[in-house]
């Protein structure tokens, strides 16, 4: 199973241009991925520096035939044109996705910085290997007060699915809201974290739980062990500082499946570069 990760910066490039369809054409030519997650897709947001408010997810939806994209807004707005202007993540599969789930995470406040509320976008796939939650997501920028309990809120999204995968609930109908449908332990969370490999929002994410759930792991690290992370932001641009703020975490029982994970560092479509994944 191939998965690809990638903050899109709303599909602008680093020249500045606003193009979902070039995002879909350079994913496509950089992996024959069987997920893509993605961070910051916006509909109907002029005000993004180039946009022209168009649907990001219809027109990214459009050049991926063959995937089935579910989108998560973090922000949804009255636009006061009579529509919503939203801004989210996304993730596309080709896999069969049994159940898909929307978590906003926390946003306490921070009157110091400016922020935004945020949001994780969970699907749970049929891998090749069996069932996988796949969740993408993008932590706080300014304030680490926010970001970290926003690594805990998915910590704690963790032990719930565990214990849902321990103990299951008793099942209705089928095809009733009461069906009981997996939540399995093994579990991948990517995205932009807005923090480095030397954070202690990293040190967090990867830290054991206790009882019986899996921890994470960094992948690039599990592959690399004596490798710094390759930088994820900042390669093309010459007033952001080169840095890892992009990560793939797999629970431990999927590091042995592990066979490659790639930083694409030649792509210009966003100021960020993506991440490829392969499991075996």
């Amino acid at each position: 199973m191939k998965l690809m990760t990638w903050n899109v910066q709303w599909c602008r490039g680093v020249d500045g241009c606003v193009d979902p369809g070039r995002i879909a054409r350079e994913s496509r030519a950089i992996a024959d991925f069987d997920v893509l997650c993605l961070q910051e897709v916006a509909i109907n947001f002029p005000g993004l520096g180039g946009s022209s408010g168009e649907d990001q997810m219809a027109e990214l939806s459009a050049a991926l035939p063959g995937y089935r994209g579910h989108y998560a807004p973090a922000t949804d707005l009255d636009s006061g044109r009579g529509t919503r202007s939203q801004f989210g993540n996304a993730i596309f599969a080709r896999l069969p996705v049994r159940q898909v789930f929307r978590h906003m995470l926390p946003w306490p406040a921070d009157p110091a910085v400016p922020s935004m509320a945020r949001v994780a976008i969970e699907v749970v796939i049929q891998a090749p290997f069996g069932p996988l939650r796949v969740l993408s997501t993008h932590l706080e920028y300014y304030s680490p007060t926010i970001r970290m309990a926003q690594i805990q809120r998915l910590r704690r999204l963790h032990q719930e699915a565990c214990a849902h995968a321990r103990a299951p609930r008793p099942s209705g109908e089928p095809g009733e809201p009461f069906t009981a449908l997996p939540r399995p332990r093994s579990a991948l969370i990517c995205g932009d974290f807005n923090c480095t490999p030397d954070s202690p929002e990293h040190a967090r994410m990867t830290a054991p739980f206790g009882g019986d759930p899996p921890a994470f792991v960094d992948a690039w690290l599990c592959l690399n062990p004596d490798v710094p992370n390759a930088p994820t932001a900042g390669v093309h641009l010459d007033n952001l500082p080169r840095s890892c703020l992009d990560f793939v975490f797999a629970t431990s029982d999927l590091a042995p499946r592990l066979t490659l994970i790639d930083v694409e560092s030649a792509t210009q479509a966003s100021d960020h570069q993506p991440i490829v994944v392969e499991f075996d």
